[in-house]
């Protein structure tokens, strides 16, 4: 049987209005800023007015760590969102925003996929509302100001040879990762060592994300740290005086967007900070808002459980305030069967042995989740090659692990294949069982933080951090950032950082190679392994493919 590609699904959508959209969770057309027909920003104005309202439930949807064979977390995430409203609950989605790089890279979208899709697929895709161009802009205008402050006499004493705020594009480019800049002359500066990160990886973009409003929003903005003096003393964005012109930069792109899913249910796509070098997780402003609009809100936090929920949860829910009342943990059968040693070209026939043997990766995750003191339910992204003897094998070992699985189809059906799916997330979500606490007070040191993640999330036997990256940090909690959580900067294809060791390995260290102060945003990022806050794109680009067909649409996007 031969089926559709999500583009020409989603081409081929029945959408409604935005104003439509909005008045199913009781925004007025007054309170949308409409960007074309299909996608509208949430007015603050509303959003200050709903403040006094009682939250709904928060559902927080995550995946095993990611294969070659595809887990389709933003799937789920969208396909429980329509199988909720399916079975008569308020329900929408928040999700994040898609980055251009890896959409011409090998990533694909960030959209869902099959029947479980937010729409319009190809604009959110590609420049969407115009909030990554908008950080792009807002970082970029630091960039100039610093080096322009320099030129200009360098009233702040700034040590050239230390301006840590590197530049971004929303690409991947790998030949931008270290650079020379101002070379020619006089009158174009002094040359100094500089480098891009991509846009997501943006402390802007982090700050966007966690910011409740524009005053908190421009506060952290003049927080980051973007150069030294000699004597070490920080230099922030506020000295340099540019707070003031990025918040304005930022001002349409702090306000969530809102989109229909395929089954013209409400979802927010704002925001998007990568999950294995940030945060990974939508904005807050976007989640808040959805809680107070709906009884029941599914997000989705980037990656594995082990980068993404964990982020979700000791980063976003603490900062926040938030207390998610049931986690949905996301596998497949394909993925478990990788995991057990399956080459990716061999994943079709039957092979169950391969199951049993991968479920090892699908049950440190749910150990992880049930340490935050979260019910947890394993979803079986559901393929057609899916045998009963494969799925069975599945659910009986998550069942020796104190939990459940339910098949969900769906990919293939849409919210009508997530009911059953959707039934149990509800139940759960309203016995009140979940106990939710991070795995780490504030007032830990940041050293022992980083330890606590890398041996109760990785299994590590520890952290390796050298005498350098110890007295960072420490200096750092002099000057009062001890208080700050961690942001693992880390492979999303294994619990190590060696990203071809699948399963679930134990007997491994993390080697911590640099630290780095998000003071905005508010984290230290601890930068492990061979992780690229730039990355590369691969030997052949989804971009090769993509193109405008005869009738002018969107061909090769996924």
């Amino acid at each position: 049987m031969a089926y559709k590609s999500d583009i020409e699904i989603a081409r081929e959508a029945q959408k409604r209005p935005i104003q439509e959209i909005g008045e199913k969770i009781g925004i007025s057309s007054d309170d949308l800023l409409p960007y074309g027909h299909d996608k509208a920003k949430v007015s603050q104005k509303f959003i200050n007015s709903v403040q006094d309202r009682e939250d709904g439930k928060l559902i927080l949807v995550t995946a095993i760590n990611p294969t070659p064979a595809g887990e389709g977390k933003t799937t789920t995430t969208v396909g429980l969102g329509d199988g909720l409203n399916r079975i008569g609950k308020n329900a929408m989605v928040c999700i994040r925003e898609a980055s251009l790089g890896p959409n011409f890279g090998m990533k694909g979208g960030a959209a869902g996929g099959g029947y479980a899709q937010v729409v319009p697929m190809e604009e959110m895709n590609l420049h969407f509302t115009g909030d990554f161009h908008a950080i792009t802009s807002a970082h970029s205008l630091l960039s100039a100001m610093i080096d322009n402050h320099i030129y200009w006499g360098n009233e702040l004493e700034i040590d050239t040879r230390r301006v840590v705020w590197r530049r971004v594009v929303d690409m991947n480019d790998r030949a931008l990762r270290q650079i020379t800049a101002s070379l020619g002359g006089v009158s174009n500066g002094f040359p100094r060592e500089a480098g891009f990160d991509i846009t997501v990886a943006s402390e802007v973009m982090a700050i966007l994300c966690l910011a409740k409003d524009l005053e908190d929003l421009q506060k952290r903005l003049g927080d980051m740290i973007v150069a030294y003096r000699r004597d070490r003393s920080p230099v922030f964005a506020r000295d340099i005086k540019a707070d003031g012109a990025m918040t304005v930069l930022l001002k349409d792109a702090m306000q969530p967007n809102l989109v229909q899913t395929l089954e013209n249910n409400p979802a927010f796509v704002h925001g998007g900070p990568f999950a294995n070098i940030a945060h990974g997780c939508n904005s807050v402003i976007a989640t808040t808002t959805a809680l107070k609009l709906t009884d029941y809100v599914v997000t989705e936090a980037g990656f594995g459980a082990d980068l993404g929920a964990e982020k979700f949860l000791n980063i976003k829910c603490r900062k926040a305030g938030l207390s998610p009342s049931a986690v949905v943990l996301v596998a497949t059968i394909r993925a478990m069967k990788m995991n057990g040693g399956v080459a990716k070209a061999d994943l079709g026939p039957e092979n169950v042995d391969a199951v049993k043997e991968g479920c090892a990766n699908l049950g440190r995750h749910i150990e992880n989740l049930k340490s935050f003191g979260v019910p947890v339910i394993v979803a079986i992204n559901h393929f057609v090659t899916d045998t009963d003897a494969e799925v069975q094998a599945v659910k009986d070992y998550v069942e020796t692990q104190g939990s459940e699985a339910i098949v969900s189809q769906h990919w293939e059906f849409g919210g009508k294949g997530a009911e059953d799916l959707a039934r149990r997330v509800a139940e759960v979500a309203d016995s009140g069982v979940s106990a939710f606490a991070p795995i780490y007070p504030d007032e830990m040191s940041l050293a022992d933080k980083i330890q606590t993640i890398c041996k109760r999330i990785y299994r590590a036997d520890e952290a390796l951090m050298d005498k350098k990256i110890r007295d960072q940090l420490h200096k750092w909690e002099e000057q009062g950032y001890g208080n700050l959580p961690v942001c693992m900067a880390k492979t999303q294809y294994s619990f190590s950082t060696d990203p071809n060791l699948r399963g679930a390995p134990v007997g491994h260290s993390v080697p911590v190679r640099e630290v780095r102060l998000s003071a905005g945003a508010g984290f230290i990022v601890a930068v492990c392994g061979e992780i690229m806050t730039m990355p590369g794109l691969p030997r052949k680009p989804a971009a090769e493919s993509i193109m405008l067909n005869a009738d002018g649409e969107i061909e090769g996007l996924f």
